[in-house]
C-alpha cells in the first residue's frame, strides 16, 4: 500500500515538476518575443527618423493649360511686345523640408513663339532669330536651387536656345499647394528672369527680352 501512495504521490510531483519546467520554458518565449517585437519596433522608429526625405516629383500642367512662358520684350525702342511660348513641358521634384534637393527641367517649342501676329512670328522663327528649322528645341534644366525665406528661392540652372548654353538665375516664388478636385495634388509656383539676344547668336539683337513663368505641376 505504502508502495502505491508513493508511487502517485512521486508521479504528482514529476507533474508538477515538469509544468514548472513548462512554464518557464513558455516565460523565457514570451520573452524573447517581447525583446524581439521592441527591438523591431525601435529598429522602425529609428529607420523613420534617419531616412531622408523624399522629394515629391511633378509633372507641368501644360495641357490643362494651367502654366505658361510669356515674354516682353522692346519693339525697335518704341514700344513693348508681349507674347509667348505655347508648347512646352517639363517636370519637377520639390521637398519643403529640403529644398536645396528640388529639382526642374524644361523643354519648349520654338516654333510654339506666338505675338498674336502671323507675319511677325514667321520672321521671328526664321534665321534672323529663333531659327527653329535647326533649333526646334530651347530647355531649361536647373542645378541649384536656393531657399530665401518666404517662399521664395533663387532657381540657377543652365539654359539652352538657338544652339547656344548660357547660365541662367530664376526668382522664383511659391505659389500654393494643396488637393485638387480631381483628386489629385497640385503645387504652383512664378518666377521672372531676362536673356539678351545677343548672347544667343540672333542676327538681330534687340536688347533684353524679360520672361515671365508660371508653372503648376500634378503630383506623380
Amino acid at each position: 500500500m505504502n508502495r502505491i501512495v508513493n508511487h502517485q504521490v512521486s508521479h504528482q510531483i514529476n507533474k508538477q515538476l515538469k509544468f514548472k519546467i513548462s512554464l518557464r520554458a513558455i516565460g523565457k518565449t514570451m520573452r524573447k518575443s517581447v525583446l524581439t517585437s521592441s527591438l523591431l519596433a525601435a529598429s522602425l522608429v529609428a529607420s523613420s527618423v534617419f531616412l531622408p526625405a523624399v522629394a515629391a516629383d511633378y509633372k507641368i500642367d501644360h495641357e490643362g493649360a494651367h502654366a505658361s512662358i510669356n515674354f516682353k520684350a522692346s519693339h525697335l525702342g518704341f514700344s513693348i511686345l508681349t507674347g509667348r511660348f505655347n508648347t512646352f513641358s517639363g517636370n519637377f521634384s520639390y521637398d519643403e523640408s529640403d529644398i536645396s534637393a528640388a529639382k526642374i527641367s524644361v523643354t519648349v517649342d520654338a516654333s510654339s513663339f506666338d505675338s498674336n501676329h502671323a507675319l511677325r512670328d514667321k520672321h521671328v522663327r526664321s534665321d534672323d532669330f529663333l531659327d527653329v528649322a535647326k533649333f526646334a528645341q530651347a530647355t531649361f534644366i536647373s542645378n541649384k536651387i536656393e531657399d530665401k525665406g518666404n517662399g521664395k528661392l533663387l532657381i540657377t540652372g543652365e539654359f539652352t536656345l538657338h544652339g547656344i548654353t548660357k547660365p541662367m538665375v530664376i526668382d522664383a516664388v511659391k505659389v500654393g499647394e494643396g488637393d485638387d478636385p480631381w483628386g489629385g495634388n497640385r503645387l504652383g509656383f512664378s518666377g521672372t528672369t531676362s536673356i539678351g539676344m545677343g548672347d544667343f547668336g540672333f542676327r538681330n539683337d534687340y536688347g533684353q527680352v524679360d520672361l515671365e513663368l508660371h508653372i503648376e505641376g500634378i503630383r506623380q
